[in-house]
């Protein structure tokens, strides 16, 4: 197995929607926002090599909306998610699969792309994952979180006839609050948390005898790792908080390594215990492992 650090470009959003009822005082030292109070953040997905399979985690916020759109995110970087994995020799007709943690439009905006009049799948040869719970939520989303579920990244995907669904797992949440999963492959298991969105997944891969865990919008930074810096976007905060607590200790026993998807500065951290709880031990990028 090799795994390969994708970066589809970097965009900004308000820091205090990032960071919830955490005062500015305290974020804006952490993560700097501009004269518009807007923060800098990271489209970050995993590509991964397991056999015959390649298969990629989310996909960025793509590159076929308008400049209205895109002007309000102010992106930078590389956002042609295609011209993202040619960095590691890689093209979207490669890719056998595309895990779509959850369908908000900056993790699976790259799934669809516009030719002439047409959207089509961007991974022709892929089948996308979702869940059939989340898939359900998206395509029937409520007033707060409708802006972020476009319906141009999504139901083509079903239309193609490439959406298959991963499911649920039986025991959900167990007397210890640990997270319910479901194996994807042999060395791939998907873990389902809904503080943020109706099952959001995160896939936990085993790599080299560590457990890498791709936190999606659980933990979008390691600045998110503090129990209270819960996003004012999450739906259910106090689910965050519970599904946060219990993860983190969780990682915390079983030693997991974190992968951050909205990180614009860390990739990856390790943790540890301190005298005001759980914070981040070691940072690392991925291919120093």
């Amino acid at each position: 197995m090799k795994l390969y650090t994708i970066e589809a470009g970097n965009f900004k959003l308000d820091g205090g929607a990032m960071f919830g009822v955490v005062p500015k005082i305290m974020w804006n030292k952490l993560n700097p926002a501009d004269e518009n109070n807007l923060c800098n953040w990271a489209l970050r997905c995993l590509l991964i090599e397991d056999g015959d399979r390649l298969i990629l985690i989310d996909n960025g916020v793509g590159d076929k909306q308008d400049t209205k759109f895109f002007g309000h995110y102010q992106l930078s970087g590389e956002t042609n998610i295609n011209n993202a994995l040619a960095i590691h020799g890689f093209h979207s007709s490669d890719i056998t699969d595309v895990i779509l943690t959850h369908l908000h439009f900056d993790h699976c905006g790259g799934s669809i792309k516009r030719i002439a009049d047409n959207l089509v799948p961007t991974f022709e040869n892929a089948v996308y994952w979702s869940n059939e719970q989340h898939w359900q939520w998206a395509i029937n989303p409520n007033d707060r979180e409708k802006a972020s579920f476009l319906k141009e990244n999504i139901l083509p995907i079903k239309e193609s006839g490439q959406l298959q669904m991963i499911p649920l797992p039986t025991d959900g949440l167990d007397i210890n609050g640990k997270l319910g999963t479901t194996k994807f492959t042999e060395n791939i298991s998907i873990r389902f948390v809904n503080g943020h969105t109706d099952q959001m997944m995160l896939p936990q891969i085993n790599y080299k005898g560590r457990n890498i865990i791709y936190m999606a919008d659980l933990l979008p930074s390691v600045n998110h790792i503090p129990l209270p810096y819960v996003m004012a976007y999450d739906m259910f905060p106090l689910t965050t908080l519970k599904e946060k607590k219990s993860f983190l200790q969780e990682a915390i026993d079983e030693d997991y390594h974190l992968f951050f998807e909205h990180d614009a500065v860390n990739e990856c951290c390790t943790l540890q215990q301190t005298e005001k709880g759980i914070r981040q031990n070691s940072i690392f990028k991925l291919s120093e492992l």
